[in-house]
């Protein structure tokens, strides 16, 4: 009993928060449900960031309904490597990563290949609602595949890795990089067994990560280490992230960014209920760092300047441990 009682004294102490606060205090508190379409439908948060002049993947084709998906093959020809995504999709359910070709075949990510009528079966299952939220017929997006920074060649297992930083009242408040996994087949996806790994804000440095229930430093596909990296264009992406405030219009939310080689970080999606995980990678809770916007909040201090959100975050936010 006594081993319990300090458990959750430390708890208390770091500021770990649970589902249930992080809903009732954050997401039922700070986001109005008419926002929420801008984020959960993956095309419309792709148009608000392109006409706020936020950078995201290019977009080579809607797919709304079933006679369109015969055509997509000579579209889609010009390119070999290419990206399909639900637009209602949850969780990475669904979203499929083309890497290559052979004859009339796609190669996909783990490199076995797909014969055109198991991509046009994947597709249809993905109209039909097989991936989205709620089972809801969808449309399908078809983008660039990001070619991702030289930097995660040794930490990275046949995947695309991806930055999420969570914005409270338009401060970046923590920030943790995904990275796929053989046990992910390639996706950064922590449900399915992606590494998170934590990031200081200050610093855009790496700190310790985990996968599953385990704390790691080390990616446990490619045994490198996954602690002290420097994550390119950090202060640009903390004030991208810092602007989908007023691009989303909610007060708590989830930004994922991916980093290409060429075209640098670029907006990949928003998440009105980001999950808690974050915290662990991080070894630190959010609710001390939620508590601060807050009271700047009531003391009539939040600013309306990104730059002087990114200052403040970067001033007060260091990952501890």
């Amino acid at each position: 009993m006594y081993g319990l009682f300090r458990t959750a004294r430390r708890l208390r102490e770091i500021g770990l928060i649970g589902i249930g606060e992080r809903n009732a205090s954050y997401v039922l508190r700070y986001n109005p449900r008419k926002f929420y379409p801008r984020v959960d439908d993956k095309l419309l948060t792709k148009q608000l960031a392109i006409a706020a002049g936020l950078p995201v993947p290019e977009l080579y084709a809607v797919v709304r309904e079933e006679h369109q998906i015969a055509d997509l093959h000579d579209k889609l020809a010009p390119h070999d490597q290419f990206v399909v995504k639900p637009a209602h999709g949850s969780g990475g359910d669904g979203i499929l990563v083309i890497s290559g070709r052979r004859g009339d075949k796609y190669r996909r990510s783990n490199s076995l290949l797909m014969s055109r009528g198991e991509f046009e079966h994947h597709l249809s299952n993905g109209l039909s609602g097989l991936f989205s939220l709620g089972g809801q017929p969808d449309h399908l997006l078809i983008e660039y595949c990001v070619q991702f920074d030289p930097i995660f060649d040794q930490v990275s297992y046949r995947g695309v890795p991806d930055v999420r930083i969570i914005v409270f009242l338009g401060y970046p408040v923590m920030a943790m990089i995904r990275l796929p996994t053989r046990m992910s087949d390639g996706k950064a996806n922590l449900h399915q067994g992606a590494i998170g790994v934590g990031i200081d804000i200050p610093t855009g440095l790496t700190r310790r990560g985990v996968w599953g229930t385990e704390i790691i430093r080390e990616h446990p596909d490619t045994e490198h280490s996954i602690v002290g990296l420097q994550i390119p264009h950090w202060p640009e992406l903390l004030q991208m992230a810092a602007r989908c405030y007023e691009l989303s219009g909610l007060g708590y939310v989830g930004v994922d960014f991916v980093l290409d080689r060429n075209l640098g970080p670029m907006i990949l999606e928003l998440n009105a209920r980001p999950g808690l995980a974050i915290q662990i990678a991080n070894g630190n809770g959010l609710g001390h760092r939620l508590a601060k916007v807050e009271a700047l909040a009531e003391a009539g201090g939040l600013s309306t300047d990104p730059d002087e959100r990114v200052d403040f975050s970067r001033r007060n936010f260091p990952t501890l441990g």
